[in-house]
């Protein structure tokens, strides 16, 4: 009896019209081989397949749960203003409910060095950082 796999490779082949069904294999971009089709031959034998959420080796995440009880956590940058009114900014939304802040405290500086250096790569052909380093 065919496998499933052989069954799908033999109905690729035909709607392939000549090309190899590994013609579909693609790439991550860390190299890893991704195939066009994954069946249980895939996977027999993997040891986590009957954990549960929660426990080791973590592979269906680290709270048992799968924060069914907190379905969302909302984070907005800011910091790209003046130190009050980020203050201000951050205040209003935990006061409203935001469960985090995530303050990045040179962002202005950053957008700037992206700036200074973009220019600087267009009128040199090569990326060059200024001289003087920015105090944080």
């Amino acid at each position: 009896m065919a496998s499933n796999k052989d069954t799908w490779r033999s109905q690729a082949e035909q709607e392939l019209r000549g090309r190899s069904p590994e013609d579909l294999v693609w790439n991550t971009l860390e190299g890893i081989p991704v195939q066009p089709i994954y069946t249980e031959e895939d996977i027999a034998g993997l040891d986590h397949l009957g954990t549960t959420p929660g426990t080791a080796p973590f592979t269906r995440g680290v709270k048992a749960t799968m924060y069914a009880g907190r379905p969302w956590t909302i984070r907005q940058y800011a910091g790209f203003s003046t130190a009050e009114e980020s203050n201000a900014f951050y205040r209003k939304g935990l006061a409203a409910g935001q469960q985090g802040v995530s303050v990045l405290s040179i962002w202005r500086r950053t957008a700037d060095m992206t700036a200074i250096t973009s220019a600087l790569s267009v009128m040199w052909a090569k990326p060059v950082w200024p001289s003087t380093r920015s105090r944080i």
